[in-house]
């Protein structure tokens, strides 16, 4: 099966939502949450998303996590990560508890399509304050793509991670698993990185999105996906495929909001005041710009 049929399958078993110009979207990938080692990519940014969160859950935003929300490559226990990362699957409880919850699996997640995973996983969770089991995603569905319609079959936006364009993490996934369980994370300790890995190979990464583009283009959908990495709005001149980049950047987090039809591509980073305080703030990096413009 070709990258081409990979996305084209998904994209006719995607679930439906309504993006109206009231429709408030926050589009995130790649968190690569893990279990609180020094391999955790998440935590030195697990602040930065907390803040981010709360801002987009008090502005009555909906969350799509669009895959590797966990790193389950490099961690066999999602309840360890659960545990270690608990205020923010808090955080991701009372979206879920609102309907504003939903999440995709990638590749590095990819253990979240099995039958039961997620009801043997995500039911609850252990509440150190109130030391009882609590309800975390109770019933919760992981998705390998989503599409959000604009006018029913004529215009839509399709969210997808972007794996499918990936022939060495899908196909062969078992096997960069195994690569990245037993040989990249050891060597990850003294500094070399992953050569599969689409976002730390640069030949990859172009060629994975020259992939996902030419899909975008030749099927006419707007498609925004993450796993490359690199956060990115199209122009209006150009194919429309966008990425939200990541939650493991060195410095920052980024993302896609979608609100009024219009897409803006953010950064949330820490930045210092006049004061010399520190606090966490809001950028914008591209946008926005809007559905009507393509």
């Amino acid at each position: 099966m070709s990258y081409y049929t990979r996305l084209s399958k998904a994209f006719e078993n995607a679930l439906h939502l309504p993006l109206t110009p009231d429709s408030k979207y926050i589009l995130m990938s790649d968190c690569h949450r893990g279990n609180g080692t020094s391999t955790d990519n998440f935590l030195k940014n697990q602040n930065l998303f907390f803040a981010a969160l709360q801002y987009y859950y008090m502005n009555n935003f909906t969350y799509i996590e669009l895959g590797d929300g966990d790193e389950l490559w490099e961690n066999r226990s999602m309840t360890q990560i659960i545990n270690i990362h608990s205020n923010t699957f808090w955080l991701m409880s009372k979206f879920y508890e609102e309907n504003r919850l939903y999440l995709i699996y990638g590749n590095h997640d990819i253990m979240k399509s099995f039958p039961g995973y997620a009801k043997r996983n995500c039911t609850v969770y252990y509440c150190p304050e109130s030391r009882n089991y609590t309800p975390l995603l109770p019933g919760i569905q992981f998705y390998e793509g989503l599409i959000l319609d604009v006018i029913p079959g004529i215009r839509d936006v399709y969210l997808a991670h972007g794996h499918q364009a990936d022939f060495f993490n899908t196909k062969l996934w078992h096997l960069s698993r195994f690569l990245v369980r037993y040989l990249w994370r050891p060597l990850e300790y003294i500094g070399i990185l992953d050569p599969t890995s689409a976002a730390k190979n640069n030949i990859r990464k172009r060629k994975i999105e020259q992939n996902l583009s030419t899909w975008a283009k030749n099927e006419g959908h707007i498609l925004i996906t993450g796993h490359t990495h690199r956060p990115m709005l199209a122009d209006v001149s150009a194919t429309p495929f966008f990425n939200t980049g990541s939650c493991v950047h060195p410095r920052c987090i980024t993302g896609i909001e979608i609100e009024k039809h219009c897409f803006t591509l953010v950064k949330w980073t820490y930045c210092t005041r006049k004061d010399f305080t520190v606090a966490i703030c809001r950028e914008v990096l591209a946008g926005p710009i809007c559905i009507n413009e393509y």
